[in-house]
C-alpha cells in the first residue's frame, strides 16, 4: 500500500554545524565515494563495497572495518546524502546486519571482522539468528542447543525454532550451552556457524499467513571451528544482549521493514479512511484513527529521541520501548483497518506456501488483510511484549525485578518440561 507521509524541508549538504569535526570526516568520506562510484551506474553490491572501504558502512565501527570511528547518529547523514545522490535502500533480505554486524564488531577478533563483515554489508553472504529454542522462547538463558569442544572444533547438537528467513542464510547467529554445570546465564557460547555445513538442516514453518516465513533449524553433529567462536567461552549471554538490543532497536525502528514515516503504520489507515464514504466517517471512528496516529508520531520520535542519545554502536533499553511500542501500535492499526473495512475486511488474500524472499515486519505492502494476520507476530518476535515490560519497568523504570530462583543455579539442576 502506499506510504501517506509529508515532504520533509531540504536539508543542507550535511545537515549539521559547519564547526562539527566529525561531521566534516563523514562529509569528505562520502564525497570520496561518490566521485569515484557513481550510485546510479555502480552494481549495487559493488557500490555497497565501495561504501565499506571509504568507511561509510557503519560510520561508527572502527577504521578499517566498514566506519570512522565517530558517532552513530552520523549513519543518518551518510544515507540521506547516499540517497540524494541516486543510491538505491538495502536490501531487505539482508536485515540482519543490523543484529550480526554491531555484534562482530563489539566482540569479534580482528581476523573475524575482517572475514565477515564486508561480505555481510554488501549482501553477498546473508545472516539469520539462531537464538529461540521449543523449551527456551522468553527464558532464553535455559537454551539446551549442546556445543562440545573437540580440539580446534565444537561438536553441536540441538534444535532452534522461530528463525526468521533463516533458508535464506549464509551464517547464523547461534548461541550454545556449553557448560551445563554453571548457571543459566554463565554456560553460554556465542558462534557463527555456516549454514551449508553438514549436520544443519533448515525446515520451514507454515504461518497464519500462508507462508514460512519463519523456520526450524536442527544441528546434528555440526562442526563449527573455534575460529567462528564469537567472544569468550562461557561469555554468549553477553555477547547474544548486543544481538537482541540491536534487533529491538531495529524492528522497533523500522529496519524490518516497519514505517518511519509520521505518524508510521498509521498511515494505511488513513488510506482506508480516505476511501470510505462520508457516512462511513463517523466521530468516533476520526477518533480511534487520530489516537492511532498520534501514537505512531510519538513512537517516531522516541526512536529519534533513543538514536540521538546513544553515545555508542550499541542501543540501551531504549530499544525495548521502541519495539514494545510498534508491536503494540501494529496490531491496533490493522484491527481497525479491517474495522473499517467492514464486509471487505473479511476477503483474504492468496494462501497458497511460499517461503519468502524478504522481511517486512509488518505485512503492508501485501495488503490490509495479509498485514492484520501477520502483525499477530510484532508482540512474539525479537523477544514478547511482556518481556519488553519487564525490560522496561526494570532497567527504565527502576522497578522491583521479578524473582528468579534459578538464577544462581547451575543449569543442569534447573527443572525443565
Amino acid at each position: 500500500m502506499r506510504d501517506v507521509t509529508i515532504t520533509e524541508p531540504a536539508a543542507p549538504k550535511s545537515g549539521v554545524e559547519p564547526s562539527d569535526a566529525e561531521a566534516a570526516k563523514v562529509d569528505a568520506a562520502i564525497d570520496a565515494l561518490l566521485a569515484a562510484h557513481d550510485p546510479r551506474t555502480t552494481d549495487p553490491i559493488a557500490f555497497r563495497g565501495a561504501r565499506y572501504d571509504h568507511g561509510v558502512a557503519w560510520v561508527h565501527f572502527a577504521e578499517g572495518f566498514g566506519g570512522l570511528n565517530v558517532r552513530p547518529d552520523l549513519n543518518r547523514l551518510v544515507e540521506r546524502r547516499l540517497r540524494a545522490a541516486g543510491a538505491g535502500p538495502q536490501d531487505p533480505t539482508t536485515f540482519f546486519i543490523a543484529l550480526a554486524g554491531p555484534t562482530i564488531a563489539t566482540w569479534g577478533t580482528d581476523d573475524q571482522k575482517r572475514r565477515f563483515l564486508r561480505p555481510m554489508f554488501t549482501g553477498e553472504e546473508r545472516w539469520c539468528q539462531l537464538f529461540s529454542e521449543p523449551g527456551a522462547g522468553s527464558d532464553f538463558a535455559g537454551l539446551a542447543c549442546r556445543a562440545v569442544r573437540d580440539g580446534d572444533e565444537w561438536l553441536v547438537n540441538g534444535q532452534k525454532v522461530w528463525n526468521t528467513l533463516a533458508h535464506l542464510g549464509d551464517w547464523g547467529m547461534l548461541v550454545t550451552r556449553t557448560d551445563p554445570e554453571a548457571p543459566k546465564h554463565k554456560g553460554m557460547t556465542y558462534f557463527a556457524v555456516d549454514m551449508h555445513s553438514p549436520g544443519v538442516e533448515v525446515r520451514p514453518l507454515r504461518q497464519i499467513t500462508g507462508e514460512a516465513e519463519f523456520n526450524e533449524v536442527y544441528l546434528t553433529d555440526a562442526h563449527i571451528p573455534d575460529a567462528n567462536r564469537i567472544g569468550a567461552v562461557g561469555e554468549g549471554w553477553r555477547v547474544a544482549l548486543t544481538t537482541l538490543m540491536n534487533e529491538r532497536t531495529a524492528i522497533g525502528g523500522g529496519e524490518g521493514g516497519g514505517r518511519v514515516v509520521r505518524g508510521g503504520s498509521a498511515n494505511d489507515a488513513v488510506e482506508v479512511w480516505q476511501g470510505l464514504d462520508a457516512a462511513a466517517r463517523t466521530p468516533a471512528r476520526r477518533d480511534a484513527l487520530m489516537r492511532l496516529w498520534v501514537r505512531g508520531e510519538v513512537a517516531r520520535l522516541s526512536n529519534q529521541r533513543t538514536a540521538a542519545a546513544a553515545k555508542v554502536g550499541n542501543p540501551g533499553p531504549g530499544g525495548s520501548i521502541a519495539k514494545l511500542a510498534m508491536a503494540e501500535l501494529n496490531k491496533d492499526v490493522y484491527d481497525l483497518c479491517v474495522t473499517l473495512q467492514g464486509a471487505a475486511g473479511l476477503v483474504g488474500f492468496d494462501y497458497t506456501f511460499r517461503r519468502p524472499e524478504m522481511l517486512d515486519v509488518s505485512g503492508a505492502s501485501r495488503g490490509v488483510g495479509y498485514a492484520f494476520l501477520r502483525v499477530r507476530a510484532n508482540s512474539i518476535e525479537g523477544g514478547t511484549s511482556e518481556i519488553m515490560r519487564n525490560i522496561l519497568g526494570e532497567q527504565v523504570l527502576g522497578l522491583p525485578g521479578e524473582p528468579r530462583v534459578d538464577k544462581d543455579q547451575s543449569w543442569s539442576k534447573v527443572p525443565r518440561n
